[in-house]
Order: structure tokens, then sequence, then C-alpha cells
């Protein structure tokens, strides 16, 4: 699995903290120093953290589950979007729909009503009805597939959450511990690294930072449905190669059956049967 390097974590800006006056004394193990009333990040941590939040989700998309990531900030929403659409996982990069875990059959049931009015318009509906209510249900349908587009295929509860800055995302982290579900996140020197299981400290403003770290975590996913990929191949062979062994024995035990009957034959059909009648 590629690693990330100090030098790249260092050139794109992920030491960078927030102003003292402004930190989570949480994150105090995770902060090297203090300059200009700025704090800096320990990059050797982020190293560890960053490899220890990849493994996780490598394992994660190798066992074939699904990772929703959340980032609704101006500077990560793109970013985040263009990752997650790479390895085919559900993003929200708008606003965060309320109850979106804690509530989720609710949430189903919208996704469903927006997959019904894509059907409306390609199924001749449209036509049957006013222009009034096919405007109204074009400007819904529009809405719907701005906040709930991106998680349409999330067909269960995704079994981690990838957040890019919590204090922004708190409802999502919330949801998420209700749930016991993992949470990955960035973590600048504001935030408190223990609501998060995985806490990767680093710059959570920065563009080149937030970009780094995802596409750090995008490869390691891509590594492990790769993996996963290649054991169901294995397994297809395994089973194709029982069911070949199995078809040869039975072929074989086919051919030595009629041998056996031929050695049999004398032994019970040796004496004729003699008739007792008389004839007339």
């Amino acid at each position: 699995m590629s690693k990330v390097a100090y030098q790249d974590l260092l050139d794109a800006g992920a030491h960078f903290g927030h102003l003292k006056s402004k930190w989570n004394p949480k994150m105090a193990p995770y902060i090297f120093m203090e300059t200009r009333g700025i704090h800096i990040i320990d990059l050797n941590k982020t190293v560890a953290k960053i490899d220890e939040a990849a493994n996780a989700m490598k394992q994660i998309a190798r066992s074939g589950k699904k990772i929703l990531f959340v980032a609704t900030k101006k500077q990560a929403k793109e970013i985040v979007a263009g990752g997650a659409q790479k390895i085919n996982m559900p993003f929200i990069v708008e606003r965060w729909p309320g109850g979106m875990l804690t509530n989720f059959a609710t949430v189903r049931k919208s996704v469903k009503k927006m997959t019904n009015f894509e059907k409306m318009a390609t199924d001749g509906t449209f036509e049957n009805i006013s222009k009034k209510e096919r405007l109204q249900i074009t400007r819904q349908k529009a809405k719907m597939e701005k906040f709930l587009g991106s998680i349409a295929d999330l067909g269960r509860l995704p079994a981690a959450l990838f957040i890019v800055d919590i204090n922004k995302e708190h409802i999502a982290v919330a949801e998420a511990k209700k749930l016991n579900i993992p949470t990955f996140a960035i973590t600048d020197t504001n935030t408190d690294p223990t609501q998060v299981d995985f806490a990767i400290p680093a710059n959570d403003d920065a563009t080149k930072s937030i970009a780094l770290i995802v596409d750090t975590m995008v490869k390691a996913i891509e590594e492990g449905l790769a993996e996963r990929k290649q054991d169901k191949e294995m397994e297809k062979e395994k089973e194709e190669e029982e069911v070949n062994a199995e078809e040869k024995m039975v072929t074989m035990t086919e051919e030595e059956e009629p041998e056996g009957e031929t050695a049999k034959a004398p032994k019970t059909g040796g004496r004729k049967r003699i008739s007792t009648k008389k004839g007339s």
C-alpha cells in the first residue's frame, strides 16, 4: 500500500493549525510547537495516523462495505466528490440531511421518491399531467437530486464515515457515534479528536492538504476493492476445480460399474430352471 510522505504533507501545508486562541486542548498530543500565535501540527504523528486510517479503510473496502464521505465546506466539496465518485462510494457535499443515519428508513423513502420522479420523466407519465404539475415535479426532483443524488445507491447504513472538519459536520459525527459507526476524520487544532475513531491531525482548511489525504484514502480503498475482486476470482476458480474433481470422480465410478456387473453375472445366472409340468 502506497504511503504518504512527510515532505508531501509539508509541501501541502498540512502542518499549519489554527490560532492558539482557538485551539482545543485535546489536540495537545498532536501539536509540535507554536509560532507567531499559530499552532504547528507534528507531521510525524500525522503520517502514522494516515497509515493507520488507510489500513482500516482498505479492510472495510475489502469486505465489500460502503464508506460514506462527508464534506460540506466549500474548499473540500469538489475534492471529496471527485474522490468518492472515482471509487463508487456515496458522499454528501451539500447540507447534511438531519437523521441521515439515525432515521435512515425515512431518507430511503425520499430517495425512492426521487427515483420514481426519474421514471415518470422517461415512461411517458409527464405527458398525461398538466404543465403546472410537471414543473412542480421537475423542481422537486432537481432539489432532491442535489441533496440525495449522491447517496441513491446506498441501500443500507454505511460501514464507516470519512469526514472533513468535524466541527462543521458535528451532526454527522453525533449520529455515527450513536449508531456505533466507525468515523475517520481530518482533525485540525480547533477540534476534539476523541470524538472520532480514527483522527488524522492535519490542516482541514487548505485544499492541498485535504486533497492529499483524501487521495491517500481513495487509493487505500481502491487497493481493498482490487483485493476483494481477486479473492472472488480465486474462490470462483476453487469452486470450478472442486466441480471438475467431482465430475471426474463420477466419470471414473461410471466406468468401473459395468466391469463389476459382468464379473458377478455367472454366479447369479448359472443354473437353468427345469419345468415340472407334463406335456399334454
